[in-house]
């Protein structure tokens, strides 16, 4: 089974997410802020990241930034899942190493589970 680590910091969207992917067959690991997104990915090692941008502790752009480095984590594709629409963020993401970079508004969650099918199929 496919493990997911899901970093973000609004229990909602946690909760009915996590829920889709899990209907969909993959283990979801749950983070509420960078910090701990971190942790949790050098210690489950998931198969794929998804990542917010605006997160307590750690912005989602330095958690990409320190993910990359370690050596442990720096396979790991990460999608970016967030609400920042700038053409600057999405250069910084993507340059920083993120896979994809999804705003939050124009996906469903149904589009989203396939982005993650998609990335994992790579």
């Amino acid at each position: 089974m496919k493990r997911i680590l899901f970093i973000e910091d609004e229990s909602a969207l946690q909760k009915t997410l996590g829920e889709v992917l899990r209907e969909n067959g993959y283990e979801v690991i749950s983070a509420l802020d960078g910090e701990l997104g971190i942790k949790l990915a050098e210690t489950k090692k998931p198969d794929l990241i998804l990542l917010d941008l605006i997160l307590p502790k750690l912005s989602g752009f330095e958690v990409l930034k320190q993910l990359k480095k370690d050596e442990k984590t720096k396979d790991i594709p990460v999608i970016v899942l967030t609400n920042l629409e700038g053409v600057g963020d999405v250069e910084k993401a993507m340059e920083l190493g993120a896979t994809t970079y999804l705003v939050k508004a124009n996906y469903s969650l149904k589009e989203v589970v396939d982005k993650v099918k998609t990335a994992l199929e790579r």
